[in-house]
């Protein structure tokens, strides 16, 4: 039950939910076969990609996981007996059928006193960083995943749950199509991964024209772009510094690579602001989801003083453009009345 009852809907930005080992295969062609697979190792079942294990999730099965609300001591007081992850996750749970599929989640919703939700997938994250050189096999797999949590979830459940489906950009004309197919089965929103685009003449940004194509898609079907914490590839540059080529691994943190944690937002929303991808579409709507809003002051500041400075390489006032068009959902321990001030109350999601 909720803790209290207010005298609005509750609409929550993220939430999440926890894909079956079949998400990313069953709708994979037959050719495809085996890119992504499932093994045991010592008794655990990991996740394989290309040959490749990957511990970026440590349980890829989502059986038993930690239980909602494990951190918030940990995110309301910090770590002061330093404790490790396990002791902070305390007790894990079996994963209960609200997890899995949305009408036994529209149940737990209406005991919380949530009215509407954004339903994010979680394993989802993992693929595009480690097919970034295989721009045909991202966009094959992001779309059997899409065909997953389109039969599993639906893209809008009774105008409550609003599941994200995956856009991936390597292929401009493809991310269309795939835009295209997923609105058309009733897609409101959808999620692209803060980081630079790979292609098969190197990466690039998302907000450069040769995207124009697809932000025009985009606002012409009024559709949400969130951008939520994934692996955005910038282990690379910490390993860089760290003497290592391990993969990212979120649930082994360490203090140097928290100190950029939010850089790959940053960037990304910097990107479409300098490279005039949202100054060319007024009307395009980005959501930023669980990166907090620490990030967002010093990039504003930032944008200001590059503007006043070099006012020609902007189409118009960059942290205008920010308020305009942002929307950001702030860690629940961050100021959000300091947040609303500074972006408008109208730009801060919950």
């Amino acid at each position: 039950m909720p803790t209290e009852t207010l005298a609005c809907p509750v609409f929550d930005a993220d939430n999440h939910l926890y894909e079956t080992t079949e998400a990313l295969t069953k709708f994979l062609p037959d050719r495809y076969k085996g890119v992504i697979d499932y093994v045991d190792v010592h008794g655990r079942t990991k996740i394989v990609v290309r040959g490749q294990i990957s511990n970026y999730i440590p349980n890829p099965t989502f059986d038993v996981v930690a239980r909602p609300g494990a951190q918030e001591d940990y995110f309301r007081h910090g770590n002061p007996d330093g404790k490790n992850r396990r002791e902070i996750f305390g007790e894990p749970m079996r994963a209960i059928p609200a997890f899995r599929e949305p009408v036994s989640r529209i149940q737990l919703m209406d005991e919380q006193g949530l009215d509407r939700t954004l339903m994010f997938p979680t394993l989802a994250s993992l693929v595009e960083e480690r097919m970034r050189d295989d721009p045909e096999l991202t966009h094959v797999v992001i779309h059997a995943l899409n065909e997953w949590l389109y039969e599993t979830w639906q893209f809008n459940h009774e105008d409550r749950i609003f599941t994200t489906p995956v856009i991936t950009l390597p292929i401009v004309e493809k991310a269309i199509e795939e835009l295209d197919w997923v609105v058309e089965r009733g897609a409101k929103v959808v999620l692209i991964r803060p980081a630079p685009v790979p292609g098969y003449r190197g990466s690039r940004s998302f907000g450069l024209p040769e995207f124009d194509p697809f932000w025009e898609r985009v606002v012409h079907h009024d559709v949400l772009v969130a951008m939520h914490a994934s692996d955005s590839g910038y282990e690379r540059y910490t390993n860089d510094w760290m003497g290592s080529s391990s993969e990212m691994l979120p649930f082994q943190p360490q203090a140097f690579r928290m100190i950029g944690a939010w850089r790959p937002v940053e960037d990304a929303v910097a990107a479409m602001i300098c490279h005039g991808a949202l100054s060319r579409f007024p009307d395009l709507k980005l959501a930023v989801v669980e990166n907090g809003s620490s990030w967002v002051e010093p990039l504003l500041k930032n944008l200001a003083d590059i503007w006043k400075k070099m006012p020609h390489d902007f189409l118009e006032n960059p942290v205008e453009v920010f308020k305009r068009q942002v929307h950001v959902s702030p860690f629940w321990e961050e100021d959000l009345g300091a947040l609303a001030e500074l972006i408008g109350v109208d730009r801060v999601l919950r």
